[in-house]
């Protein structure tokens, strides 16, 4: 089997629904209308606006938001789910670490006027390794894993999709 390219948004759904990432994956892509997305997209083009170096792809494996002086920068939407965001920067960290870079994160949820920082230190270098090595295992399955309800299912982009053999009041 050909070995796969990761990105961030490949862990991002690794920690969020791993049916989401393997749907991903495999060509099964939701977002393209999603309301969501693109509130994020129009949030990613007004925030920070002094920042120059934006949406930067590096050797054409993975793309971060911002690059602000020592710090690599992701935008968010909101802070519910800072495990995903978490997990997303310590990908490029790792990723900018194996090509001799070092950074530090920021992860910035504009809209709450919030910014968290994240390091690459030794547990969470170990952290991001076992996710990438997990995260690949599950896209090379042959199907997509088992429907698991989480209490933001409604509000994901594939949630018609997941559910449509669902009965509505099981959702």
């Amino acid at each position: 089997m050909e070995t796969r390219t990761i990105g961030g948004i490949h862990l991002h759904y690794f920690v969020l629904c791993k049916r989401k990432l393997w749907l991903y994956e495999h060509g099964i892509t939701m977002e393209q209308e999603d309301d969501r997305v693109l509130e994020g997209k129009v949030l990613h083009q007004r925030a920070y606006p002094q920042i120059k170096k934006r949406e930067i792809l590096i050797d054409n494996a993975f793309k971060v938001d911002m690059i602000d002086g020592g710090y690599i920068r992701e935008v968010k939407i909101s802070s519910k789910m800072p495990e995903v965001d978490k997990m997303q920067m310590l990908f490029y960290l790792y990723q900018l670490e194996q090509r001799g870079i070092k950074k530090k994160g920021l992860i910035s949820y504009t809209t709450e006027r919030k910014t968290v920082g994240i390091e690459l230190n030794k547990e969470n270098r170990k952290l991001i390794k076992n996710a990438i090595t997990r995260t690949k295992e599950i896209i090379e399955q042959d199907q997509p894993p088992i429907l698991k309800k989480y209490p933001y299912c409604k509000s994901c982009a594939y949630f018609s999709f997941c559910y449509s053999m669902e009965d509505d009041d099981e959702c």
